[in-house]
Order: structure tokens, then sequence, then C-alpha cells
């Protein structure tokens, strides 16, 4: 099996959008930042996969590392 994509928390028209890492499709839009980190951070943790935020200009605001972390941890923000 191959490689988990990470989900990404990005602004969309009107509110936000959880999407897989090179996805064409939005898995959830939401009205509110909020809402979007919610569902991104559930479906990080299930899969075991990283979870990044943008903020409405683009620029990543944060990196949550839900998987296996290397040793020593990469994820310094949590």
């Amino acid at each position: 099996m191959g490689k988990k994509s990470n989900i990404w928390i990005v602004p969309h028209k009107g509110g936000w959008a959880v999407k897989r890492e090179h996805g064409e499709r939005s898995i959830a839009v939401t009205s509110t930042k909020q809402e979007a980190v919610q569902i991104g951070n559930n479906l990080g943790r299930t899969n075991q996969v990283s979870v990044i935020t943008q903020r409405k200009d683009g620029v990543i605001q944060s990196n949550d590392s839900h998987g296996h972390d290397p040793c020593p941890p990469q994820d310094k923000e949590h």
C-alpha cells in the first residue's frame, strides 16, 4: 500500500476546504476555519497523517503531526 496523503486546510470561496494532499476534490467545505480544522484533525488522527493549515493568504500557519513521528519528533508546535 502506498504512502497516505496529508490533510490540508485551505482557503476556499466563502469559507475553508479540507483536502488531501495533491487531491483535486475537497473532502469538506465549511464556513469557518475552526470547523475545517476540527474535521481535518479528526481525519489526521484516524489516518495517522499530518494536518497542514494555511492562513487566508495561503501561507502555512501550522503543521500538526498525527502519525508516527521520527525520533526525535519534528513537530515542535505541540
